[in-house]
This record gives C-alpha cells, sequence and structure tokens, in this order.
C-alpha cells in the first residue's frame, strides 16, 4: 500500500462537498478501482445533531456537525442534506488486521480495512506531563500495538474500556486529546478482566481524529 503523506486532520472543518474532502474520497477511492470501479457512495446515517457519512469498503466513516441552526431530519438521503451547514468534526479510521479490503460493493456494514498504509498525523511536540517528544509526526502502520502508541505518543490523557467479562467487554482505548487522537484495540488482548496487562500488544481497530482539546 503507498503511504499516505498529507496530513487528514487538515479536512476537519470542511463541508462534505469541498474539493479537498471530494479529493481525499478519490485518492483512497483509486487505491481500491480495479474492484470498486467508482468512488463509492456513503451510507448517510443523519440526525439533528450529527449526520455520519460511512465508507465501509474504504474503512472509513466521517462525523459532520450541523451548523447556522441547522437540525437535519433523521433519515436523510445524501440529496436532501445542506452541505453548507456541514462541517467535518471527526474521522475515524478502520483497521483490521490480516483482512484485505473487500473487493465488492456488497451493502453489507462492515468496515474493511482503509487501503492506505500508514496513516501520517502530525502530533504536539510535547507529551502531557510536558516533556519533549523525539518525532512531532507520527505515522500509524496497521499492526501498531498499544505499547507502540504510548511509546511514541506518552501515556494517554483519558482511558477506557476493557472492563467486565471477555465475553460482554469493550475493547480499551486510549486518548491524546492535546493531539486530537484516540484509539480503539481490538483482540482478545483488548478485553476482559486482565486487558490493561495484555492490551499493550493489542493491534489498534479504530483510529479517531478530532480537532485537537486545550483541557480535558
Amino acid at each position: 500500500m503507498a503511504a499516505e503523506t498529507s496530513d487528514i486532520r487538515q479536512l476537519l472543518g470542511l463541508t462534505p462537498s469541498s474539493v479537498s474532502v471530494l479529493g481525499y474520497l478519490s485518492s483512497l477511492s483509486s487505491h481500491l478501482s480495479a474492484a470498486l470501479g467508482t468512488t463509492p457512495l456513503p451510507d448517510v446515517k443523519s440526525y439533528p445533531d450529527a449526520v455520519y457519512f460511512n465508507y465501509y469498503h474504504l474503512g472509513l466513516s466521517l462525523f459532520f456537525v450541523p451548523t447556522n441552526g441547522y437540525r437535519p431530519q433523521t433519515h436523510l438521503k445524501r440529496d436532501y442534506l445542506r452541505d453548507e451547514d456541514l462541517l467535518l468534526d471527526g474521522i475515524d479510521i478502520y483497521n483490521i488486521p490480516n483482512v484485505k479490503a473487500a473487493p465488492s460493493l456488497s451493502t453489507s456494514p462492515a468496515y474493511s480495512s482503509y487501503p492506505v498504509s500508514p496513516v501520517v498525523l502530525s502530533v504536539s511536540a510535547q507529551d502531557k506531563d510536558g516533556k519533549a517528544r523525539q518525532t512531532s509526526q507520527l505515522s500509524i502502520h496497521s499492526m501498531m500495538t498499544g505499547k507502540d502508541f504510548v511509546s511514541t505518543l506518552g501515556e494517554p490523557d483519558r482511558k477506557g474500556g476493557g472492563a467486565g467479562p471477555s465475553s460482554g467487554s469493550i475493547g480499551i482505548w486510549l486518548e491524546w486529546s492535546k493531539d486530537g487522537i484516540m484509539v480503539e484495540y481490538g483482540g482478545g488482548e483488548s478485553r476482559g478482566p486482565k486487558a490493561w496487562e495484555t492490551g499493550k500488544d493489542a493491534v489498534w481497530r479504530v483510529l479517531s481524529i478530532f480537532p485537537p482539546k486545550s483541557d480535558h
């Protein structure tokens, strides 16, 4: 897979029909062009306070917030949304280890892996304790573990998940609020009563990107 060289957080704050957002989707789709033939349409989930564009075959979900008093109705189709009043406020990138992106336009709402690796993001020059980091750029490859993220970003500002019996718990997650990054982990290592002991070896499953928060 080709490397992603531009920081996709630059898309935050843009509308669904902005040139940069459309170009980004077109670029992603080109990695699957042999299978898909065209940029897939999103599965839109609209609510009065949020609109999600889910691209299952691209391993991608875009979260837009309504602005200027706009309150979309639920279950709106794509053509009925007011793009000029929607701003991108979050990006979820999915990673399904050892599973390649699905080659067909199935309607099954299951995410494939994001087709580009590594994902490159700019990060703060300091961790939450004010210590200087070795790098201000984070390259996230598909097999990065919890330990890899912490060694680069330092201890997270927030964390959760991993509690309860392994059959019913959710995977652990870590958030670096100042960098606008949250990572959810998958696999058996990320769940159950011992998740915080074994989670360091869990591979990431969902990478969430949002506007950095100065306070948390």
